[in-house]
């Protein structure tokens, strides 16, 4: 009988493994060619894997919370109906060596020494099943643990990582151990796990709820702290004068829809100064390993999106110099699109160079926006709104009513110094400011 590999895919530059949040499929369901069959997230994004083929599944070999690596088989499906025979999986083993492509049992294989368990509840570090398992059989402390040097994506402690380091003469590492990552998920859903740190409603006076934060959000948490820890924020601010854009929007944004079937916003009109402004002062594009600085020739616009459960995510346009406007409006309606609807992948939120946020949307004139990490600077557009304003002519100055927006540039002081942050925001100003009124699509 034909038996499928369901293997984890590839998900972007850098990412190498994920965690298995819920499995949509159980052993014994049918399911569709390109059908979802669980749901997965990275450090990046949240997705699911599509079954490879119509049938049955057989076997799962991750539970949920369980972090498999990119290529690692995670389901069998049978194309011939559910008494089909499970076949043998290769998959790999933990050994000082690395990895072993040998067929492995389903049941996990370990040399016990007999330690006392490791302790993670105080840990603020992420560690996969696999090192965790490793730590508790060869009795390395969490303070040993968090002494290794991570190879793994964002710093993460790898299996070849912890295994090294018991290669290296760890004191009383016990023999070599063989752990089988592929096991027999039990069919009831493991119970939820409750810190014994988490705050309790009787350690606080009055009514109140404890929410605990979800998965994104404790990854924006930690990100947006280490931001404010790696880099010394300064923040410099102009007021545009955008009502030729305004105008010339109102003007073609129907003509755009009928066009291209598509909304045109100000956001691409804003990224388009942007970019310019990056080709005129290139070192706001750039980022810092210790005592160098890295200069990125392309240049990859993120834009800050709110998500529907109130989250932020950044997706990316790559080369977005690449792009006329028109280009950059279908560019930035598609990445809105797929945020909204979760169908963003990791490549379409990595690599990002120099990032724009609209704090203006929520009706904010401006913000004191953090930078994103490893990029040096971001810039926060206001909302637009009608003021009076001294209009100077040949004739004479007057008061006038015009459209005008604060723009607020963040920018780290490591390597952006006051003089290049604060002309950076003013060339986009200016730009803004020039829009040709009878410019063409």
């Amino acid at each position: 009988m034909a038996q499928v590999e369901v293997k984890l895919p590839k998900m972007g530059e850098s990412v190498a493994e994920a965690t298995i949040t819920t499995w949509l499929k159980q052993v014994g369901d049918t399911v569709e060619a390109e059908e979802s069959i669980v749901e997965i997230a990275t450090d990046k994004v949240d997705s699911e894997v599509p079954s490879p083929a119509e049938g049955v599944i057989t076997q799962l070999f991750f539970e949920e919370g369980d972090v498999p690596q990119v290529g690692d088989v995670i389901a069998i499906i049978s194309s011939e109906g559910e008494g089909a025979a499970p076949v043998p999986v290769a998959a790999p083993t933990a050994s000082v060596t690395g990895a072993s492509t040998a067929p492995i049992a389903a049941t996990p294989v370990a040399t016990v020494n007999n330690a006392a368990p490791v302790d993670f509840t105080n840990s603020d570090s992420f560690y996969s099943p696999l090192v965790k398992n490793i730590a508790k059989e060869e009795g390395i402390t969490l303070q040993e643990l968090e002494s290794i040097t991570g190879t793994g994506a964002n710093n993460r402690v790898s299996k070849n990582d912890i295994l090294g380091y018991i290669a290296n003469g760890k004191p009383n590492a016990g023999t070599p151990i063989a752990v089988a990552v592929q096991k027999a998920p039990s069919q009831a859903k493991p119970a939820k796990k409750t810190p014994a740190d988490a705050p309790k409603a009787s350690d606080f006076s009055g009514n109140v709820e404890i929410i605990e934060m979800d998965r994104m959000r404790k990854l924006i948490s930690k990100h947006m702290v280490s931001s404010k820890q790696t880099s010394p924020h300064v923040t410099s601010f102009v007021e545009a004068d955008v009502t030729n854009i305004v105008n010339w929007r109102n003007k073609m944004k129907n003509k755009f829809l009928e066009r291209e079937g598509q909304k045109l916003t100000f956001t691409p009109i804003i990224m388009e100064a942007i970019i310019k402004a990056i080709k005129d002062f290139p070192m706001v594009n750039v980022e810092v390993q210790g005592d160098y600085i890295i200069k990125k020739n392309d240049i990859n616009l993120g834009m800050a999106t709110a998500l529907p459960s109130g989250n932020l995510i950044v997706p990316v346009i790559h080369n977005a110099d690449n792009y006329n406007l028109t280009g950059l409006a279908k560019q930035v309606n598609k990445l809105a699109d797929k945020a909204r609807n979760n169908k963003l992948t990791p490549d379409d939120i990595s690599g990002g160079t120099y990032t724009m946020t609209n704090v203006g949307t929520f009706g904010n004139v401006m913000g004191t926006p953090v930078i994103n990490q490893p990029q040096v600077a971001i810039l926060a557009v206001g909302a637009i709104r009608k003021m009076a304003s001294v209009i100077e002519t040949a004739e004479g100055d007057f008061i006038g009513i015009r459209q005008k927006m604060f723009l607020s540039h963040a920018y780290d002081h490591r390597v952006v110094d006051g003089a290049l942050g604060g002309m950076f925001v003013r060339r986009v100003a200016d730009y803004l400011e020039s829009f040709d009124v009878n410019r063409e699509l």
